[in-house]
């Protein structure tokens, strides 16, 4: 049989949500909180869903990380990836990821964190993934995203397009928030917040 596990990132295989820790461990928490109190009129705009979770995350990068050199932000990237994504993992997700793999399905990180400090922790941990991509432009990065938000219906646009569904006997899926309901509605297996504590 063959059978596809597609997991949520932030909130589901994590405690934390990755954006926020990257972006402290990049710039400090000086800098990060004065950068949270100027965003302030944008986050209360989305905690409120008067702006979608797109653009509240395009200002955030941009803020931060627009005119970083392509060389030094994949480099940060890669650092926190593959030393500092496993503070924040949650032991049970784990353990149901390792279960996956060890019975030979596919599992897939669907996330709409950004590409560039996922896939090497995913390719470390021998996981396929879907998530959001990050504007580069000749060697900078311009604070927009490359990719559409891998969020809500994207997620399973995504899903589709690398993957034909109907090849799989049977699919599971896990999420813990309401950009997951899409993906969730997909498989033959669903789980919301399974992992929490």
């Amino acid at each position: 049989m063959k059978i596809l596990s597609l997991f949520d990132f932030d909130g589901t295989i994590t405690k934390d949500d990755s954006l926020l820790k990257f972006i402290r461990f990049v710039v400090g928490d000086t800098k990060f909180i004065i950068g949270l109190i100027a965003l302030s009129p944008t986050l209360t705009l989305y905690k409120l869903k008067l702006i979608p979770n797109y653009k509240a995350k395009q200002k955030m990068l941009s803020y931060f990380f627009k005119g970083c050199s392509e060389e030094y932000f994949r480099k940060v990237a890669n650092e926190y990836s593959l030393n500092h994504i496993d503070k924040i993992l949650r032991q049970k997700a784990m353990e149901k990821i390792q279960w996956h793999k060890e019975q030979g399905h596919k599992v897939v990180v669907v996330s709409a964190s950004i590409d560039c400090w996922l896939r090497p922790w995913c390719e470390k941990n021998g996981l396929e993934l879907l998530a959001t991509k990050l504007e580069i432009k000749d060697d900078i990065v311009t604070g927009k995203l490359l990719s559409k938000n891998c969020y809500g219906v994207e997620k399973v646009n995504r899903i589709k397009e690398l993957y034909n569904l109907e090849k799989y006997d049977y699919i599971y899926a896990y999420g813990d928030s309401s950009g997951d309901k899409q993906m969730l509605e997909i498989a033959h297996e669903k789980f919301y917040k399974p992992f929490k504590d």
